[in-house]
């Protein structure tokens, strides 16, 4: 049996031209060697698996051959590597620095790898300084390590400080790729995505789940197999619960949910990877984002398919939905039924949405079709004490006995169609004009009133200047004074409205309770002020101003200073008795 390497070790790069995702660290130390311009100490930092000691190999072979070595030539013996997670006593660091003064029997440089060096003692750290300061000209050290906030701020200034990044979704898929036609393996894109994204930007966990795919599959790499063997939810999955959302079917997706738990997954997983698929959706919706999805060229076409059907509020109230359950994931006594709760949630927000779907709030006024030339056109209302004898009875009598009674049994055919249907609420109250809940209907009726479906295209939205819509203001405070309504005259009068823009008037007001007390009635004042100014692109804005309610609210003292401007004797008062204030 012939002994296998694994593609980690089998495929580790042996120039810097073959190492992935890192060309400005390998740019940067060829120019260095190129240009004699290197370092005596180096420290290479970054995460797991993305070639912090390949780099530290190749350098130190690079800067030892001068063309003239054989082509397998390693310079073993001018590399030293050493493992600082089992030799990190100050003892180990003492052999080092003894051995650091000879010079290399061959080459022009010794190479001190030093792998995971924050696992070395506070002691050996400090026996370390000065070598590491000062080290021999023959001499170059290389610190790798995963967690360079462990390491003594003393070491890092005498340092120059390498950051690798994570290796992207896209470098790590076409290495795969590349090693896939190595091996002869016939791998399907989507495939090697799933791994590339599963490898979480570390190349060397990426070739260990490409090993351990290929020796499930074989010579054959498909999504399923990758998938199952894996145990990720599939694209698939996410596909098929946005489907079932958007045509708001609760039923048929719960069972989906059932079915993936009972796969195994976890109801965490799940949600936050519809959370994840919301977020692509959202991508696809404008060009210019589209970079941003980092998927299969198959599934792109599924995920721009897909995003044509969701509207961005959707996209965007889904997101919403789905993160906030799993931020609460974790503290819920009953899980399954918090993500049951979302899933339901998401898939009823289409459908209220179609409810209270409506462009504009207001009614528009009969002289806006006069002046297009439009003829509304009657409704006669049906009478309910209308005899429809008078239109269905012939008035020339019959003789014969046998029309008549056909004639009766049309006539009372007739009665039956036209006579109105009423239908008695037996659960129906009267209630009072200052309930709660009459309230409550007549609030819905105007809103109701107001929710109108109308192309916006076809109204009138002439332009006028910030003094026409003030007397127009003052014109509609007016008539809250001839009707009584002195409370909500005041308000409007606190402060005086201006354009912030050509269509949105702002008004201030010192406290929030002035303010909701306008947005009560805003919609009288908006269909006023849009039929006044003959521009149905009106909208108001209104703000709070802390500030303002200053002048307007009085602080104890400034009450007694009022006082005692009135009547002088209050502080002889005060003083008498040693009041407070």
């Amino acid at each position: 049996m012939e002994h296998f390497v694994v593609s980690a070790r089998k495929y580790r790069p042996q120039t810097f031209k073959d190492v992935v995702g890192q060309q400005a660290i390998t740019n940067t130390l060829l120019n260095a060697i190129e240009n004699n311009h290197l370092a005596q100490a180096l420290l290479f930092t970054g995460p797991r698996g993305v070639g912090k000691t390949t780099c530290a190999r190749i350098l130190a072979k690079m800067i030892n051959s001068d063309g003239n070595e054989r082509e397998d030539e390693d310079f073993a013996f001018n590399i030293f590597e050493l493992d600082a997670a089992s030799n990190n006593s100050v003892d180990d660091i003492r052999n080092l620095t003894d051995q650091v003064r000879i010079p290399p029997q061959v080459g022009k440089y010794k190479v001190y790898i030093i792998d995971e060096v924050h696992m070395l003692s506070q002691s050996a750290f400090n026996a370390f300084l000065k070598t590491l300061e000062e080290p021999p000209k023959h001499c170059i050290f290389i610190l790798a390590t995963t967690e360079k906030h462990k390491i003594i701020p003393t070491i890092l200034s005498r340092c120059q400080i390498f950051d690798f990044k994570r290796i992207s979704v896209k470098d790590a898929k076409e290495h795969l790729k590349y090693i896939a036609k190595q091996q002869d393996v016939d791998a399907e894109d989507d495939a090697l995505h799933i791994i590339a994204q599963k490898a979480d930007g570390a190349m060397r966990d990426a070739l260990s789940i490409f090993d351990r795919v290929v020796s499930f599959s074989g010579k054959h790499l498909t999504r399923q197999a990758v998938t199952e063997n894996l145990n990720v939810l599939d694209y698939e999955t996410y596909f098929k619960s946005t489907d079932l959302i958007l045509e708001n079917k609760i039923p048929e997706l719960l069972l989906q949910f059932n079915h993936t738990i009972s796969k195994g997954f976890d109801g965490h997983h799940y949600i936050a990877g519809l959370a994840s698929h919301f977020r692509d959706l959202l991508v696809c919706k404008t060009p210019k984002t589209l970079d941003l999805l980092e998927v299969g060229d198959q599934t792109r076409e599924k995920y721009l398919k897909q995003a044509q059907k969701a509207s961005q509020s959707f996209l965007l109230k889904g997101i919403e939905l789905a993160n906030d359950c799993d931020l609460k994931y974790k503290t819920s006594r009953n899980q399954r039924l918090l993500v049951e709760l979302c899933l339901m949630q998401l898939a009823s927000i289409t459908y209220d949405g179609e409810k209270k779907n409506s462009n504009s709030h207001f009614i528009i006024p009969a002289s806006y079709f006069k002046g297009k030339g439009i003829t509304p056109i009657p409704i006669i209302r049906p009478s309910i004490t209308e005899n429809p004898l008078e239109s269905s009875v012939v008035s020339e009598p019959e003789p014969n006995i046998a029309k008549e009674a056909s004639l009766e049994k049309d006539i009372a055919k007739k009665l039956a169609e036209k006579r109105p249907k009423i239908i008695l609420n037996k659960q129906s109250k009267a209630t009072s004009g200052l309930s709660l809940s009459s309230i409550k209907k007549k609030k819905e009726h105007l809103i109701r009133q107001m929710e109108v479906v109308i192309d916006e295209e076809n109204l009138p939205t002439d332009s006028f200047s910030e003094k026409h819509m003030q007397a127009a203001w003052e014109e509609f405070v007016v008539n809250l004074e001839k009707k009584g309504k002195y409370n909500l005259a005041s308000i409007l009068r606190i402060d005086a409205p201006k354009l912030s823009s050509e269509t949105v008037i702002n008004v201030v007001f010192p406290n929030s309770t002035n303010k909701v007390e306008v947005e009560r009635q805003q919609y009288d004042l908006l269909a006023y002020l849009r039929k006044k100014l003959n521009n149905f692109s009106v909208t108001l804005d209104i703000t709070v101003n802390e500030e303002l309610e200053k002048q307007y609210a009085y602080t104890p003292i400034e009450k007694y200073e009022k006082l005692k401007e009135k009547n002088p004797n209050i502080d002889l008062l005060r003083k008498t008795f040693d009041l407070d204030i």
